[in-house]
């Protein structure tokens, strides 16, 4: 499994309430949700972002609210991965469980710029920054979260 991109790339902390404002929650639609993702610390994200980009941030990414509409918002939005240096734990449970795909990389998270254009192989946690030529290496996925992903999700890959 791959993804390529290119990259939006944000700060430490970034909360749930900055990837989908509360004011939004009140819809179950993810195409709503995605029409508002990160518009509070980036306004015209929905504008840039392209199916199959991927967002990049520093520390503690998702941290905040335990709410499951963050990631989806994310990957309703076209994101296909997040590199963090770190992520908040129930973001980091929440993303699996709805099947989008997150790296824990710190040296890519602090190399990568807004723009890069990114390849990632899941399967060896290879990240290769096709703009600067570098290569990092997260920790891969293991075969069970490999299938919830692919499958799009724990509910999905319970039922298929």
């Amino acid at each position: 499994m791959k993804a390529h991109g290119f990259v939006h790339k944000y700060g430490d902390n970034v909360d749930t309430d900055v990837i989908i404002p509360a004011r939004y929650l009140n819809t179950a639609s993810h195409t709503e949700l995605a029409a508002h993702c990160m518009e509070d610390i980036d306004a015209d994200f929905v504008k840039k972002v392209k199916k199959g980009d991927i967002l990049v941030a520093a520390k503690n990414f998702g941290c905040g609210s335990s709410r499951e509409n963050a990631p989806i918002a994310i990957q309703a939005s076209g994101i296909s991965c997040v590199i963090a240096e770190t992520f908040a734990r129930i973001f980091y449970r929440n993303a699996i469980n709805i099947g989008l795909p997150i790296l824990e990389c710190a040296e890519a998270a602090r190399d990568i710029r807004n723009g890069d254009e990114v390849e990632i192989d899941f399967d060896t946690g290879v990240i290769q920054n096709r703009t600067n030529g570098k290569s990092y290496k997260a920790q891969p996925f293991p075969p069970f979260i490999q299938n919830i992903i692919e499958k799009g999700g724990l509910l999905n890959s319970i039922s298929k």
